[in-house]
């Protein structure tokens, strides 16, 4: 049976790499970004649509005309998200922190709440949330994007509190060095800079990611796969990574 799929962040990176795999799959897929003319190109059989998951408005009409198009949702992948900067806390201004908790935490949860008690209501759903292992270790320069990440721990363990008896499933995939669009963004388009991040090194590729996200959402209904930590051989913490040259 096919699965409804809906996808935020989907127009590159980790996000573009869960919707090839569920498109492989066959299932439905509604796929959601900034740039939403890059999504056809993702997946061409998809639903496609402009989504800024920090802003309400955008958010409701997506995922009404995600349903209107493809029906009940199933499987919810957050994925949109994105570090910005690298300020320690004393010389921060205080704009990026506001981009990445206003993205990263309170963009999912507007998706999610909107999401949510539909599949409460039909008593089948799985809300997949794209975290990172900087939620789990912090770094320098990285205090904010890491508590951001930190965050969304207690939420995906409320949601799987609150909605126990229901059948809902609650995953967490939270990826190391990954190589994506994520530094060049957090760098603000200094490809060389974040280049730099990946150099010398065997990182994770978003497939990497997408394979994990895929494999849970895979498991029979009464299984599910609280947190999947998965980092490169070559790193053992967020800034601790083994390079060659």
């Amino acid at each position: 049976m096919t699965r409804h799929v809906v996808i935020t962040g989907a127009s590159s990176g980790i996000g573009a790499a869960c919707a090839r795999a569920f498109a492989a799959l066959g299932d439905r897929l509604s796929l959601g970004a900034r740039r939403s003319e890059r999504l056809r190109l993702v997946a061409p059989a998809a639903f496609c649509s402009e989504l800024d998951v920090t802003v309400p408005s955008s958010v409701e009409a997506f995922v009404h005309a995600a349903i209107a198009a493809n029906g009940p949702i199933d499987v919810l992948v957050n994925n949109a998200g994105l570090a910005r900067g690298v300020e320690k806390i004393a010389e921060g201004t205080g704009e990026a922190w506001r981009e990445m908790i206003e993205t990263n935490v309170l963009g999912l949860l507007e998706v999610t709440r909107r999401v949510l008690p539909r599949m409460i209501e039909r008593k089948h759903g799985h809300i997949v949330v794209i975290g990172s292992v900087a939620g789990h270790k912090a770094y320098v320069g990285g205090g904010v994007y890491c508590g951001s990440k930190r965050a969304l721990q207690p939420i995906c363990e409320a949601i799987r509190m609150e909605t126990l008896g229901h059948d809902i499933r609650v995953t967490s995939v939270d990826p190391g060095l990954v190589e994506t669009e994520f530094s060049v963004v957090r760098f603000r388009g200094d490809q060389p800079r974040a280049d730099k991040v990946y150099a010398g090194t065997r990182p994770l590729y978003a497939e990497d990611v997408a394979e994990c996200v895929v494999w849970a959402a895979g498991r029979p209904a009464h299984v599910n796969i609280d947190t999947i930590v998965v980092m490169p051989t070559d790193q053992a913490s967020p800034q601790m990574v083994h390079r060659t040259s």
